[in-house]
């Protein structure tokens, strides 16, 4: 069951990451890696991510800083553990 955000909600918070790779063939796998995950209330976080010019762009709203926190934290974990396979098993 999908949860619908009114439309007056506000997004107080807001954050963006950009991260750049060595290839857009890299910037794609973590990309897709990371997009199966949605997030856990998306009536109170919203993530929106997308890739250009080998750089993964992450944009996230919230209602509350803590909850923008803990995404954002959740994210990096995440987003450490797909670079970091990608260097030790990625090809050159």
């Amino acid at each position: 069951m999908a949860a619908t955000v009114p439309a007056n909600q506000a997004w107080d918070f807001s954050c963006k990451l950009d991260v750049n790779f060595e290839s857009e063939e890299h910037a794609l796998i973590v990309y897709t890696t990371l997009d199966v995950d949605k997030e856990l209330q998306p009536d109170k976080v919203r993530r929106v991510m997308s890739v250009s010019n080998n750089k993964l762009s992450v944009h996230f709203e919230a209602l509350e800083a803590r909850f923008l926190r803990a995404s954002f934290s959740a994210f990096v974990d995440v987003l450490t553990l797909a670079t970091r396979t990608i260097q030790e098993f990625g090809q050159k």
